[in-house]
């Protein structure tokens, strides 16, 4: 008897590729689908990076389905791509902050557009190749999401923003796999991505030079300022706020006989705030546009594991509600560089308690 009838986003690596086969062998009906996020002039000019947008990355998706026998689709999500995720970063910038266009993709585009598509299809589920488990507690009767069988490769931080209503329609078939196992199963079945790089850029930016994207998008946009000390003396000029985030040495353009970071970035008078390596540390945060997973709201004081970015170490800290969808967080100890517009995303044990976008 067949299975339910799953939709899963490729992007031609490794990871989606062997997603789908677990889930074929699990018995569902997998229908392939590769998201087309970019218009096709920049879709058809392969920057060299393999991102999971380019014309290669369709092929291989494409050859990978062929060999499961499994239908596959290109399917087009321009618009909303460029609407949630491309504008948002751009914005985001330009208001001094740092974005994280994959947490914006994740939201809007694989977990929302593809999950209503897929619903259009007569699918139940729409999967993909990340490293997290997804499972249902039957104590609080919600969806939980757990990390990875593999610390190394969990991917819990970008998922901090789905809902119970995304949760009871998403499979992660990856969970309780390492990422050299998942290469394994490809090379078993000779797929030709078996050994492919991961993806580390941001799929639309061309060899990661934001600053360059930015300049080509809203150059006019773009006007030099004024850096500052802590003590709000004038040490020379910037070139414009969009070049600079929280907790940067290098590529400031100016000297000063000492190492000096970015503290802070005042996107309405136009300033960068500069200070001593010791004054990019701090204990406290608040973040809004709060999403939990166990809960709807947090309504007691709680201790937590936070991240304030995909790459830091979880840091022991009590999170205390403060207002509708808005938290503070006190560390144990100070953090290095807490940056607005980045994800804090709060864990207990192996478990994702749920995240928020640091306002300051």
């Amino acid at each position: 008897m067949m299975k339910n009838r799953v939709i899963i986003g490729m992007s031609g690596g490794v990871d989606s590729s062997v997603a789908a086969y677990l889930l074929k062998e699990q018995g569902y009906e997998v229908i392939g689908v590769t998201m087309k996020l970019r218009n096709n002039e920049d879709f058809e000019k392969d920057s060299g990076q393999d991102s999971c947008c380019s014309l290669s990355a369709v092929d291989d998706a494409r050859r990978v389905c062929d060999s499961l026998e499994i239908p596959f689709y290109v399917m087009n999500f321009t618009e909303i791509f460029e609407e949630k995720v491309v504008n948002y970063f751009i914005d985001e910038y330009f208001k001094g902050k740092t974005p994280n266009p994959c947490i914006a993709c994740n939201k809007y585009v694989k977990f929302d557009a593809l999950l209503k598509k897929a619903e259009a299809l007569g699918a139940q589920y729409v999967a993909t190749g990340h490293y997290a488990r997804i499972l249902h507690d039957k104590n609080l009767d919600r969806y939980l999401v757990k990390k990875s069988a593999t610390a190394s490769k969990d991917q819990t931080y970008v998922l901090y923003n789905l809902v119970q209503s995304q949760l009871e329609h998403i499979l992660m078939p990856l969970g309780d796999y390492t990422k050299e196992e998942t290469r394994q199963i490809a090379m078993k079945l000779n797929m030709d991505v078996a050994d492919k790089p991961d993806s580390q850029e941001i799929c639309f930016v061309e060899n990661n030079d934001y600053g360059k994207f930015l300049e080509q998008k809203k150059g006019n946009h773009i006007k030099p300022g004024t850096f500052l000390d802590m003590d709000g003396n004038v040490l020379g000029t910037h070139k414009g706020i969009i070049h600079y985030t929280v907790g940067q040495r290098k590529g400031l353009g100016i000297a000063l006989g000492k190492p000096m970071f970015v503290v802070n970035i005042i996107p309405e008078k136009n300033q960068v705030i500069l200070g001593e390596g010791k004054e990019v540390f701090k204990k406290e945060l608040i973040a809004i546009n709060m999403n939990y997973m166990p809960f709807d709201r947090l309504e007691n004081p709680m201790r937590v594991q936070a991240k304030i970015r995909y790459s830091a170490k979880e840091s022991n800290a009590w999170a205390v509600s403060i207002g509708e969808d808005k938290v503070k967080l006190v560390f144990d100890e100070a953090q290095r560089a807490i940056t607005p517009g980045q994800a804090v995303v709060l864990y207990q044990d192996d478990y994702l308690i749920g995240g928020g976008v640091i306002l300051k």
